[in-house]
């Protein structure tokens, strides 16, 4: 069933779901930790690494135990070279994230803002060498192969970046030929090389990718590091089985019709008989109380995929399912299956998955737009891009903290571009009902398809039915993208259709992210028309052949995004923090993002000239809310006419100045809550193009009884307008209400208020725009795929001459069992607006608190108006008292005093 939504304590329900809820608990342990699945070693911890330029041993010799190391490096897996480097403190590799330190590193003399994925390393580089991984392992007993037993031990590698020769215990198992590929997964059955009764030894041989290879890249999002991350960047591990191995488990969903009520389960597995005998034997699968079995006979070493079809088994065939639904639309409903195969009345290997009974399609619309339904239901696709740390180091709890602000600005997608996340991520993703469109990368070798060998275009295949079986089960994915800027040749794109039909790919797949017709597949319904630099918040509405809201735009922004100054000090030395200068810039992005100058100047002419760091981030947050505000109304305004937006970005790989909802520290900013506030739920919204007052609803939910409240102000806050209306709220609606009229005599700068409440007088959305008499001008003939210049913008200027105010205001704090609420009231006893109140929480050491989940933050205060703003956060991350701090565009900076408040939920 859907689930019915309660404004009530709305926030409430999404800080208790994150911070107190089996979901997204931090630390949590993910599926495949050690202690949850007894069969398997994971080799973590112990590794140790060295260059081959110092090591004049060979694998044969470096991977048995009468080889000791000296001035070799400590290592984790998973783990890259250099991230390993800096992890270890080492003199010539310092903390790669701050100032310019990068450029310090050996082997980083690629020019500022080139791609270095597109450039060879050069010859004097430490990593123009391979560089080995060597580490030590014992088995328990249980995995020793017994002649009743016929256990089968596996090596599996889940990413090397970007070749691999491979030693265990002086013999080579596998060469840089079988192993080459950074996002294929390895298996090497390694029963007959591993020592039973003493250490094993185990030394990897790694090569760095070429500037023609399909490695793992980032292009004008941020540099690389000078090994273009190579390594093992993904879990090495030991599993044992009987011997035959069961591998990609998979169940599939497909309901009957619209009411949802029937839906069929397909599953398939694959069966790996490891041992030189033929086996006889059963795969069994349980769901809940439903149970199916299949005899199977394999011959010596045959691996075969063996399949149950709701035609065959009528169980499969279920009655009124668990609906698995996306955040906010209804419950992430999850079931578990259980494979085992038994031979000998013994199981040989046993998983299992989790998988949601949902369904997701797409078809193209009359305007040849690309429309997702989900389990039969439209669905406008609100996303950002996401990406890796740049060293590819991996933090669960951070990708969970990552998840809780994506949730909390009301996302339901997340684009991952050539940056195919981690297992864990994609648990997540399903347990908490977020969206994820994962595919191939741009502007590299991924796209450089003139240039592949036979070899390349092996090592592509293999890449995506890695990825492919390893991701399929998950319900969170809702398409796979075969192409980012570009569609594959027709070669490639036939061989790659080809793979997703094998694994039965279970949600659409589109040629790119771009317009560009598909060789094989024809149109993708999508576009990738930017901007991606600065344009005024008018363009989303205005622009008809662009980026503006129609159709599905995989990937667009209204450009760069200033952290506030608490993180800008982080990052940028003081020496540099003013005026803008080249650490600034190489903070910035690459190609046309390798400076802000294009933002800085609409900055300067909307707000006026910054004269500081402060001034100018302030002014930033003020720019970043309206600009992500205005994106995503105007895709809820024109939906089903736009059908999707990814902002891009949702994050950085490190500390940078463009393109995210919020910054490498976890600070929400502007950005952030401009994009919270337009994707509300139900939400109230004004439109520069014709001055319409709409509101619109994501749920699939009516709402009746609300009533709608327009104001407008001039500067001096005097109403020039106000009309109140009554209305019924249609579910997945947007409803123009009214069009505010011309008003003659108004400021140079005035304000538009809206209020939105429910059918019990509460407020369901409270929305504040600043506004100027004075257009925004574009200058169409000269837009560029990046952005659209403009001959004149908005006047927002007259907001310098707002006069200072102190802000009056109260705050609690209520300790609860894993979480804590800070409770803040704030009043404005000034006779003047004050302009964009921001709330911080800090650690009473002047640190802020975070991620922290804000109910509300960068909000207006009319003269004697007075907010309530609740805080959660995670207990562990304050062990003292946390202090409140208001301030604002002309906020006097003043500390609250916090007083105990006794808690009413211990959950």
């Amino acid at each position: 069933m859907i689930r019915t939504f309660s404004f009530r304590n709305f926030f409430f329900v999404v800080a208790l779901a994150v911070f107190g809820g089996s979901a997204l608990v931090c630390g949590q342990t993910s599926v495949g930790d050690e202690g949850r699945e007894p069969n398997k070693i994971h080799l973590q911890s112990g590794w140790q690494i060295q260059s081959s330029c110092k090591v004049a041993e060979k694998g044969e010799v470096l991977s048995t135990a009468t080889f000791t190391p000296h001035e070799w490096y400590p290592a984790k897996v998973p783990g890259a070279v250099v991230a390993n480097l800096v992890a270890d403190k080492v003199k010539e590799y310092p903390d790669p994230y701050t100032g310019m330190n990068l450029r310090k590193m050996p082997g980083v003399s690629y020019p500022i803002g080139g791609e270095f994925s597109n450039l060879p390393i050069p010859k004097d580089s430490p990593f123009h060498c391979s560089w080995w991984y060597r580490t030590t392992f014992s088995v328990p007993a249980e995995s020793i192969p017994t002649k009743n037993q016929g256990n089968q031990n596996w090596l599996h590698f889940q990413g090397v970046n970007y070749r691999a020769n491979i030693w265990l215990n002086g013999k080579q198992i596998a060469d840089s030929k079988q192993i080459v590929g950074a996002f294929r997964t390895y298996e090497l059955n390694v029963t007959a090389s591993l020592i039973y009764d003493q250490p094993n030894v185990l030394a990897v041989e790694v090569f760095a990718p070429s500037e023609n290879d399909l490695g793992i890249t980032f292009v004008d999002w941020n540099p690389m590091p000078p090994d273009k991350n190579m390594g093992l960047w993904r879990e090495v591990l030991i599993s044992t089985s009987g011997p035959v191995a069961m591998r990609h488990p998979f169940v599939d969903t497909r309901f009957h019709g619209d009411s949802l009520d029937l839906a069929d389960l397909a599953i398939y597995a694959d069966l790996k008989n490891g041992s030189d005998k033929p086996v006889k034997g059963s795969i069994e699968v349980a769901i809940e109380n439903i149970k199916v079995a299949q005899e199977v006979e394999l011959a010596p070493g045959e691996t075969r995929e063996v399949s149950f079809s709701p035609d065959q088994y009528s169980q499969l065939q279920i009655k009124a399912p668990r609906v698995w639904w996306p955040a906010k639309l209804g419950s992430p409903e999850l079931y578990q299956a259980r494979f085992r195969f038994i031979a000998d009345g013994t199981t040989s290997d046993e998983q299992t998955v989790k998988f949601g009974v949902r369904e997701v399609s797409s078809e193209l619309t009359e305007q040849g737009y690309r429309l997702f339904k989900i389990n039969h239901k439209k669905l406008l696709i609100r996303g950002g891009g996401w990406s890796f740390d740049m060293l590819l180091r991996s933090n669960n709890e951070r990708l969970e903290q990552e998840m809780k602000y994506a949730l909390d600005m009301n996302l339901n997608t997340i684009r991952l571009e050539g940056k195919i996340e981690s297992d864990y991520f994609f648990d997540l993703a399903d347990r908490v009902g977020m969206l994820v469109m994962p595919g191939w990368c741009c502007c590299d070798a991924w796209e450089h398809w003139g240039k592949w060998t036979a070899e390349d275009k092996d090592i592509a295949a293999g890449s995506l039915r890695s990825q492919l079986l390893r991701i399929r089960s998950h319900p969170s994915v809702v398409m796979w993208l075969n192409g980012s800027d570009n569609p594959p040749v027709a070669e490639v794109e036939r061989r790659y259709l080809e793979i997703e039909k094998q694994v039965h790919w279970p949600t659409p797949t589109v040629s790119s992210a771009t317009q560009q017709l598909g060789a094989v597949s024809g149109r993708s319904g999508v576009k990738m028309t930017g901007p991606y630099d600065y344009v005024p918040p008018s363009y989303w509405l205005v622009d008809t052949k662009h980026g503006g809201a129609y159709g599905f735009n995989t990937e667009t922004s209204p450009g760069p995004a200033i952290p506030p100054p608490q993180s800008l000090r982080k990052f940028i030395p003081a020496e540099h923090l003013w005026p803008i200068d080249e650490a600034w810039n190489f903070h910035a992005g690459g190609g046309k993002f390798k400076d802000l100058k294009i933002y800085t100047a609409a900055l300067d002419q909307r707000y006026g000239p910054s004269t500081s760091m402060e001034e100018y981030s302030l002014k930033s947050q003020a720019a970043a809310y309206e600009g992500e505000r205005a994106m995503f109304e105007a895709y809820r305004r024109n939906h089903y006419t736009s059908t999707g937006v990814i902002q891009w970005m949702l994050n950085n790989a490190w500390p940078s100045l463009i393109w995210h909802l919020y910054d490498w520290y976890l600070m929400p900013a502007g950005g952030y809550f401009g994009t919270k506030k337009a994707n509300e739920p139900v939400h109230a919204q004004y439109s520069e193009d014709d001055r319409s007052v709409v509101v619109v609803n994501s749920l699939f939910q009516k709402f009746p009884g609300m009533k709608l409240r327009v104001q407008v102000f001039d500067f001096d806050l005097n109403s020039k307008f106000s009309q109140q209306s009554n209305l019924d709220v249609d579910e997945d609606s947007s409803n123009r209400i009214l069009a505010i009229p011309q008003i003659d005599g108004l400021s140079a700068t005035y304000f538009v208020r809206l209020n939105l409440t429910d059918a019990s007088g509460k407020t369901v959305s409270d929305n504040f725009y600043w506004l100027s008499t004075k257009p925004d001008v574009f200058d169409w003939q000269h837009s560029e795929w990046y952005y659209t210049p403009t001959k004149q913008l908005e006047d927002f200027t007259a907001l310098k001459t707002l006069p200072k105010l102190t802000l009056n205001g109260s705050s609690s704090v209520e300790r609860r069992a894993d979480h804590t609420v800070v409770h803040v009231t704030v009043r404005n006893p000034g006779k003047a607006l004050a302009f964009q109140v921001r709330l911080r929480v800090t650690d009473g050491k002047g640190e802020d608190i975070l991620p922290a989940l804000f109910e509300d933050n960068y909000f207006p205060l009319f003269p004697g108006e007075e907010r309530a703003v609740s805080v959660a956060f995670d207990s562990k991350q304050v062990t003292g008292t946390p202090q409140v701090l208001v301030e604002g565009w002309n906020v006097e900076p003043k500390t609250l005093t916090l007083t105990p408040r006794i808690a009413t939920d211990q959950r």
